[in-house]
């Protein structure tokens, strides 16, 4: 039986599909990057914001159609072809698993996130008309997949460190869908690290909903920097990446390996949201006004090179036009690497949801488009101080053209700038190379590779 897996979200979903891929494979199925080659359809869905539940409703309909026009064909044709079994898991189905298994007669399973490990032999067990929807309970401690499937060539991989968070924020719903923060021991992400390198990864990218917690509930204190200690000493690792770093836990000791370690990328990826302390507050943040400007201060003071990744919300409840101009007035001085803008999304269950002085859709947009417009700006005079210098760059590719196109240490695989250059000998995904920068533009670097 072959299974087809479609990926929506972020990062730690897609590393659940690999590990979705790697239980169904251990159990002696196959999976399938062609839906039409399928047995079986699996729509790994998120559910943190309205945009992202939407594109999630859309692909799961999308899904649905392309099976019934199968089994349509199928009946024209009179072949006695089996309709495939779509399956929708992930945070949406965690969160609505429910009212979508009500709503959504085309599903024939719902699956919660903690419950991938038995997907196998619910698929196995299928009998038509007997639609089934499964959502344990959120475990105590971290749950390892029992086998994971990467790429071929698996030259970059995230690494999870942990699961669920603690931090409550007063807009969030991952703590109700991922459960309480569950660090990973130490030993597997080691030994999982290992293995990542032995297959010829040289990028792992750390994550978990907030990577600078990990540790505490295991051993008591904040184990981040001696976790990055450890996998630097990995032999073939090249680039270790942070992803969610939360501010008020930063510490000196984190940025000191984050500066003496080589392997470290000289990136860093800080959810702040906001700047004016009245928000801040509103949020539920741990950080303030002065600690955020604090840290970002001691960052670039001991990493001078440093690209700083973050993630700003606008129209949050009872932001006045004081609060947004604070706001922008942090971004211009800032001038942030990295930047990207939500409007605020209200979400039914969250404490931000039942506030008053919910803003209107209209004005929360336009701050979000009024900062993005000035962070191109931004990004563009980041780029335009690259021209010149010399750059190693990780390859990721080619474009239609055939130029390569790879990424800097200052860049997270489709998140970030990449790229584009020109190289007189063949590369392939994983090289490493050399590449002067000729060219700048607003989000990607033009250059030639250095013979």
């Amino acid at each position: 039986m072959k299974l087809y897996i479609e990926t929506l979200g972020c990062p730690k979903n897609f590393n659940d599909s690999e590990g979705i891929a790697g239980i169904w494979e251990r159990s002696g199925m196959n999976v399938t990057d062609d839906p039409a080659q399928a047995d079986a359809i699996l729509v790994n869905t998120c559910g943190f914001i309205n945009d992202a539940k939407k594109e999630s409703i859309d692909k799961i309909f999308e899904m649905a159609d392309f099976i019934e026009k199968e089994d349509d064909q199928a009946a024209a044709e009179e072949t006695d072809a089996e309709k495939k079994i779509l399956i929708v898991s992930g945070c949406l189905s965690q969160r609505y698993g429910s009212e979508l298994f009500d709503e959504m007669p085309e599903v024939d399973i719902f699956l919660g996130v903690n419950d991938y490990e038995k997907l196998p032999q619910i698929v196995k067990n299928f009998k038509r008309g007997q639609r089934q929807k499964l959502f344990s309970c959120q475990p105590e401690k971290f749950m390892e997949f029992s086998a994971r499937k990467t790429e071929a060539n698996p030259y970059t991989a995230t690494l999870r460190i942990a699961e669920g968070c603690n931090n409550c924020c007063a807009y969030c719903v991952i703590p109700q869908i991922r459960g309480k923060y569950r660090s990973r021991p130490m030993e597997n992400i080691l030994q999982e690290a290992e293995e990542l390198a032995s297959k010829g990864c040289r990028e792992v990218i750390l994550i978990a909903q907030d990577v600078t917690e990990y540790g505490r509930d295991l051993y008591g204190e904040l184990m981040l920097a001696k976790l990055l200690r450890k996998l630097c000493r990995i032999e073939g690792l090249r680039w270790i990446r942070l992803m969610y770093c939360y501010e008020d836990k930063i510490t000196d000791e984190l940025i000191e390996v984050m500066a003496s370690e080589e392997k470290i990328c000289h990136y860093i990826d800080i959810p702040l949201q906001h700047i004016s302390d009245h928000v801040l507050s509103s949020m539920n943040r741990h950080s303030t006004t002065e600690s955020i400007k604090d840290t970002l201060c001691r960052l670039r003071k001991a990493i001078p090179d440093i690209h700083i990744r973050t993630t700003l919300i606008t129209g949050f409840p009872g932001e006045g036009e004081e609060d947004f101009d604070e706001l922008v007035d942090f971004v211009e001085s800032q001038k942030f690497e990295r930047l990207g803008v939500f409007a605020y999304s209200r979400e039914e269950g969250t404490v931000a949801g039942d506030m008053e002085n919910q803003i209107d859709e209209e004005i929360k947009q336009a701050r979000a488009d009024s900062i993005m417009r000035r962070q191109m700006d931004i990004s563009r005079e980041v780029n335009e101080e690259k021209v010149g210098r010399i750059f190693e760059v990780l390859v990721d590719g080619q474009d239609e053209e055939g130029a390569y196109i790879g990424r800097t240490q200052y860049d997270a695989p489709e998140i970030d700038n990449t790229v584009i250059f020109q190289a007189e000998q063949e590369l392939v995904p994983g090289d490493l190379v050399r590449v002067v920068i000729t060219d700048a533009f607003d989000y990607d670097i033009v250059g030639r590779m250095e013979e």
